[in-house]
């Protein structure tokens, strides 16, 4: 493999575990756990996980002696910077248990398991692989492992492998799927571990347990070093908006945290638009007066951040889209026999009064992108559709009628971007290094403790690594019952922006400043190497949470 100068750099780089892992390890058990809502559905559909307690390790003097092991490890969904970090902490872990242990990567994804299509992962492969970004070692997909017939299909090469435990690096989704895996393993007493691993750019896996989904803060600072870079041209320029449109289709943490690193004029929050219960034309005039009153003060030019959920969490769109959701579901045969000249006045035609109207307001662009194909979960892929181009749209009409009216004296040109796979695979950050590495390690442990359905933790990591706590919680206890293809399922909560939270109390404090001020901050690219205050530093999400979290 051929590698960079920063790779050949990194591959020295020996990522910081907790105290506790470094020795002998014993696991210490909490008290019983329930589910975070739908406590009776929940515990009726994993009755052989459902309740454990949270696992807590801790150094021992204890010398153990543990048997070889064989293990499966899965990337399963999108990219997040620090897989491999996670794989290789896996890897170290089972190695320092026993020598002998062996680790098999399930190629692509979930479906890599059954499908039968596998590699061994040795040291020389681990070792190409440490502090680089991307899943390449293996691969990821977007099989769902939801049918009995994938179980058992699945079972044949753990058999045939010997394989006695598998890891599942995943998102909300791939984890509620491992959940459901160790459940209906632990059913029927195959005698094979599940464990998984909180992965997700997005930001939205996490709760007291889980402070953070690995990836947020690599893809965050790859972000704020764009945006940065943008406004450092808009503010030399001086006559551009740029609309820019980040990841984060269920939850704003992405733009709420490059809000708070690189202080832009506008950035819209999903969940506080929802709160509101704000029409678009309430987040188009809200956008409208902060260009307005720019352009008052000779300035013409300005940044909004933009969430690719946004539109999803507009009450009334979030109606119209719920319906349409349902509909094709039930539909899907009829539809696509539906000519696309037709679509439009077919949907208008077959959604309540209420949805039919403002289906029919939108813009024939973003109509034709909410019936565009679903994703895998039975939702609209909302980063097809050009929430930056509609708004910055929408804005220019605004501004128009006001200047029309006297109200708008400057002038208003737009440039649109979308910032989303190019902070996927980055290399990880000294944090997303240090934290997969130890969620990686983490998991072995849980693997030597016997644990099944839990998802390996580690916490405290806004403190220097050996004061991390690492540990295990039941998935269990994060799953609620949504409503996907039209059922209800058993689903991991997603943990949306608190509006009371610290972090936007933070951005609120400030926005109407940074919205009349140009006080934009240029974060610069990570750094790696240098001042552990350059080059170590979490997210202000995490550090602004856990200030607040020990001040209750």
């Amino acid at each position: 493999m051929t590698k960079s100068a920063l790779q050949i750099a990194r591959a020295s780089y020996q990522p910081k575990l907790p105290k506790a892992l470094r020795g002998n390890v014993k696991a210490v058990e909490g008290e019983p756990t329930q589910s975070v809502a739908d406590q009776d559905a929940i515990k009726a559909l994993f009755p052989n996980t459902y309740g454990t307690p949270v696992i807590t390790f801790e150094g021992s003097d204890e010398t153990v002696s543990y048997p070889a092991i064989n293990v499966g490890v899965i990337l399963s969904g999108g990219q997040a910077p620090g897989g491999h970090n996670v794989i290789s902490g896996l890897f170290d872990g089972l190695k320092k248990m026993n020598k002998d242990s062996r680790l098999f990567g399930f190629i692509l994804g979930p479906g890599g398991l059954v499908d039968h299509n596998y590699k061994e992962l040795t040291a020389d492969i681990i070792d190409e692989y440490r502090n680089t970004g991307g899943f390449d070692i293996i691969g990821s997909g977007r099989t769902k492992l939801e049918k009995v017939d994938q179980f058992e299909k699945g079972l044949e090469i753990i058999r045939q492998l010997d394989i006695k435990a598998i890891v599942i690096i995943g998102g909300d989704d791939s984890n509620t799927n491992a959940c459901v895996l160790a459940e209906y393993y632990a059913a029927k007493q195959y005698g094979v571990q599940v464990i998984g691993c909180p992965k997700t750019i997005d930001g939205d896996l996490k709760n007291e347990q889980i402070e953070t989904s690995f990836g947020f803060d690599t893809a965050t600072k790859v972000y704020s070093e764009v945006i940065g870079n943008i406004q450092r041209d808009c503010n030399s320029s001086r006559k551009y908006w740029h609309f820019i449109k980040l990841m984060g289709r269920s939850a704003s943490h992405i733009a709420l945290e490059c809000a708070l690193q690189t202080q832009p004029n506008v950035c819209i929050i999903s969940e506080e638009v929802e709160a509101k219960n704000q029409s678009l034309d309430d987040v188009v005039t809200y956008i409208a007066q902060a260009v307005a009153d720019r352009a008052a003060e000779g300035n013409n030019f300005g940044t909004v951040l933009i969430p690719e959920g946004l539109i999803e969490f507009i009450p009334a769109m979030k109606r119209l889209i719920a319906e349409l959701n349902d509909f094709l579901a039930a539909n899907a045969e009829e539809f696509s026999h539906i000519k696309k000249s037709h679509q439009r006045e077919y949907i208008i035609s077959k959604l309540s009064p209420e949805n039919s109207a403002v289906y029919a307001s939108l813009p024939e662009g973003v109509a034709r992108q909410l019936t565009l194909d679903r994703d895998p979960h039975g939702n609209v892929q909302v980063s097809l559709i050009e929430t930056e181009k509609l708004l910055s749209d929408m804005v220019a009409v605004k501004l128009a009628k006001w200047k029309e009216e006297g109200k708008f004296v400057g002038k208003f040109a737009a440039q649109h971007h979308f910032f989303g796979y190019e902070g996927r695979c980055a290399a990880p950050s000294n944090y997303d290094a240090d934290y997969c590495y130890s969620l990686g390690y983490t998991a072995s442990a849980l693997i030597a403790a016997g644990k099944t359905g839990y998802m390996s933790s580690v916490r405290n990591t806004t403190a220097p690594a050996e004061e991390w706590i690492a540990g295990g919680i039941p998935i269990t206890m994060m799953m609620n019952m949504e409503r996907r293809h039209g059922e209800m399922k058993p689903v991991i909560q997603k943990a949306l922006v608190k509006l009371d939270g610290a972090p936007f109390l933070e951005y609120a404090a400030h926005r109407a400043e940074w919205a009349k001020c140009t006080d934009y901050v240029y974060p610069g690219p990570i750094q790696y190497f240098g001042p552990t205050e350059v080059c170590d530093q979490p997210t202000k999400t995490l550090v602004l949470e856990q200030k607040g979290r020990n001040q209750k």
